[in-house]
Order: structure tokens, then sequence, then C-alpha cells
């Protein structure tokens, strides 16, 4: 398994979740590493992204609430999410973003966030 998500769960709205995505040391060095989701009925969306520089990015609906980082000790990602919404429950994916022609990519599990009201 070359990404493993984990973290995920059931939150009163308000709350904080930290999502973690473990990834294969060969992906984790080179790629961009993001996060998407996707709720019942939606396409899935890009939630935030961190390059190998350390560049980050986030989707407007979760900026100031969410935080991406990584940890290149431990080849992990990770989604700190605060001020959770109910709007914010969805399956949550790891991703990767591989350099080069053509956007390569890999993708974990997805992992579960219920935030309840």
């Amino acid at each position: 398994v070359q990404l493993q998500a984990s973290g995920g769960g059931l939150v009163q709205a308000g709350g904080s979740l930290r999502l973690s995505c473990a990834a294969s040391g060969s992906i984790f060095r080179i790629a961009t590493m993001r996060w998407y989701r996707q709720a019942p009925g939606n396409q899935r969306e890009l939630v935030a992204g961190i390059t190998v520089g350390g560049s980050t990015n986030y989707a407007d609906p979760v900026k100031g609430r969410f935080t991406i980082s990584k940890d290149s000790t431990k080849n992990t990602a990770y989604l700190q999410m605060n001020s959770l919404k109910p709007e914010d429950t969805a399956v949550y994916y790891c991703n990767a973003l591989l350099p080069g022609i053509g956007g390569v990519q890999r993708w974990g599990q997805g992992t579960l966030v219920t935030v309840s009201s």
C-alpha cells in the first residue's frame, strides 16, 4: 500500500480531527500531497495540498479552519481540521501527485469524517 489514510471519525460541530496519510518514502519525497473529499451525491473535491517545498493551498470553504502539514521523517502528511461543520461530512482521500508530464497520481483509501450538528 503506497498511501494509507487514517484518523476519520464522528465529531460534533465545532470539534476537531486530524487525518494522517502515511506514504512510501519513494513517493513522499517527490510528490505534492493533497487531501480530497467526497460527500454523498457530490463530486470529489480538492481540500488542501502541500508541495515538496512546503507551499500550501486550500479550498475556500476550509480556509482558516484546516491546516495541511507534513513530517518528512515519518513520510506522513496531515490534515488538521478545526471548527468542523456538518457540511464537512465526507469521505476524505489522501492523494499524491507525482512530478512530470501526465500528472500521475496515487490514491489512498478513504477515511470517513462525520460531523454532527
